[in-house]
């Protein structure tokens, strides 16, 4: 008999960082991590997880919103559901429930868990199969501090857990931003790539001052320097730097990203499984992405190990990531709710193989983290 749906949970979980994490709109220090349970007539579970950064800073779903969304408008429409098909239960949320991608995308992958579970395959398997078993990951630079951010970086390069980098600017003078950047890529060298997330911080004028000298500094990808809804100026200096741009907060799924190509914009897009609604929908931003020749990076929202093993199964059955993935999230934390951590090493982290998501929960963790 195909399982069906009996009941599901949301938990809100509170985890401190291992430091603050700056970015140009807020600076965070605990991660709060909405965790999702569906169990099924036949004694399974399948879990899943909506993340965002800084509350309501970042976008328009929080933590508590994305738990109260699920609690009350999207459970309800699963419940009782037949597991057969996750396309047509989405199809069912999308009906009824319009936007909230984050709460969609942990209801999807908790989904996808369960299924896997009940097949025996990895959650890879069912979104057409792993083409890699190990796909690369970056650290972000985010400290603020010039010397602690050269000093955090050589120590991860020499030992072998990261070799790529992402410095957060934006909340400071567009020149004291390029000096900190700068004095990181010089100390850091050609062994490492060093990138920066401006987080929508600029304007045109400041933008183009700033992407010339982060060209000069040799700096190789510059991510959403101007706002996300400011579209035209985003692709006129996609054309005119040669550092190429990386589109974030401007898409969120395929029909975001076919429209930017649409009007000319030539640089990277940044995927997403929570802004997407899902790691299915995620993939299919990733064939547009592929089909208009755009270059593809494997984004997060600062995700535990949940939503980021979602995400590392969506990616790893892509052919090419040209600019690898951030899936460092549980990295952030001082502690983990799952009994077997990500196995993060030679600058990426490992695909699970298990049915599922390939991870269990550690009960004992997630009472003492879950919000009371």
């Amino acid at each position: 008999m195909t399982p069906k749906i009996t009941h599901i949970e949301t938990l809100l979980v509170d985890i401190p960082t291992i430091r603050p994490h700056k970015l140009s709109m807020t600076s965070m220090a605990v991660q709060t991590m909405v965790i999702v349970r569906i169990k099924d007539d036949q004694g399974l579970e399948g879990l899943g997880e909506g993340t965002t950064i800084g509350g309501l800073a970042y976008g328009p779903e929080s933590p508590e919103s994305i738990k109260t969304n699920i609690d009350h408008y999207l459970s309800p429409l699963l419940i009782g559901q037949s597991l057969a098909s996750i396309n047509a239960l989405m199809l069912r949320l999308h009906t009824s429930v319009k936007g909230n991608s984050i709460a969609k995308s942990a209801l999807q992958t908790a989904l996808l868990d369960l299924q896997g579970k009940h097949l025996g395959v990895p959650v890879s398997t069912l979104l057409g199969g792993a083409i890699h078993s190990h796909i690369p990951c970056l650290w972000v630079l985010a400290s603020g501090d010039t010397d602690k951010d050269i000093a955090e970086a050589k120590a991860l390069m020499a030992s072998g857990r990261h070799c790529d980098f992402k410095l957060k600017i934006g909340s400071r003078h567009v020149k004291d931003d390029v000096a900190h950047v700068a004095a990181i890529k010089a100390a850091l060298g050609d062994g490492a790539s060093v990138r920066v997330d401006v987080n929508q911080a600029w304007d045109e004028a400041t933008a183009t001052l700033g992407m010339a000298a982060l060209q000069a500094a040799g700096v190789d990808l510059v991510e959403q320097p101007t706002p996300a809804k400011d579209i035209d100026t985003l692709i006129r200096l996609s054309h005119k730097f040669n550092i190429p741009i990386l589109a974030d907060e401007s898409v969120a799924d395929a029909s975001d990203i076919l429209a930017l190509v649409a009007r000319g914009f030539n640089g990277g897009i940044a995927l997403k499984i929570a802004k997407a609604g899902g790691p299915i929908d995620a993939l299919y931003a990733a064939t547009v992405s592929s089909a208009a020749g755009m270059g593809l990076y494997g984004g997060t929202l600062l995700e535990g190990s949940i939503g980021t093993a979602a995400a590392i199964h969506a990616w790893s059955t892509l052919p090419k990531l040209h600019w690898g993935t951030e899936m460092f999230g549980p990295l952030l934390l001082k502690d983990d709710i799952i009994k077997q951590p990500l196995n993060y090493h030679n600058n990426g982290v490992d695909v699970p193989q298990q049915p599922g998501l390939g991870i269990e929960i550690d009960e004992a963790k997630l009472a003492e983290y879950q919000r009371k």
